[in-house]
């Protein structure tokens, strides 16, 4: 009797962690574009998001650039564009709809029409020094969406003073 309980109890167990797992994700910030809102060694947690429900202002991660978009093939190494990690963090400055931001992003001077197109967002980093961002290569498309950050889970380690 108990083991009836037992199964499906397990069973339940395994399926919310699939689905747990499958929602969201753990991210440690690496490098200094997202400075000072997001520092290396940082770990933020990342909620699965659509592209339509983004807003300007959100943190959210993306595929890399040079790196294969969520469910694509990885590119073989002598093809990639860039070195790092797989995911970048960035900050929501434009959707679809929104008027192209020209003026904070050169990269889109010169592009048609007035409005982000949909599929593409303009993304930059805070710490635009440090920051391979929309500013340099334009729009990028939604496709390379994960999630949007929802809040840091820990705080990077430090020496400890004397």
């Amino acid at each position: 009797m108990t083991g009836a309980i037992i199964v499906p109890a397990a069973v339940g167990v395994a399926l919310a962690v699939l689905w747990v797992r499958r929602r969201y994700l753990v991210v440690t910030v690496q490098g200094e574009s997202m400075l000072p809102a997001y520092r290396p060694g940082e770990r933020v947690l990342v909620r699965r998001t659509p592209p339509g429900s983004l807003r300007p202002g959100q943190v959210v991660v993306l595929s890399g650039f040079g790196h294969a978009r969520p469910g694509e093939r990885p590119r073989e190494p002598h093809q990639q564009l860039g070195a790092g990690p797989g995911w970048i963090i960035k900050r929501v400055a434009a959707v679809p709809g929104d008027p192209i931001p020209r003026d904070t992003v050169p990269a889109l001077r010169a592009e048609p029409g007035t409005r982000v197109p949909a599929g593409r967002l303009v993304v930059l980093g805070d710490n635009p020094d440090h920051s391979l961002d929309s500013r340099q290569s334009g729009y990028l498309t939604a496709d390379r969406l994960f999630g949007v950050v929802l809040r840091r889970i820990d705080q990077p380690m430090s020496a400890p003073s004397r």
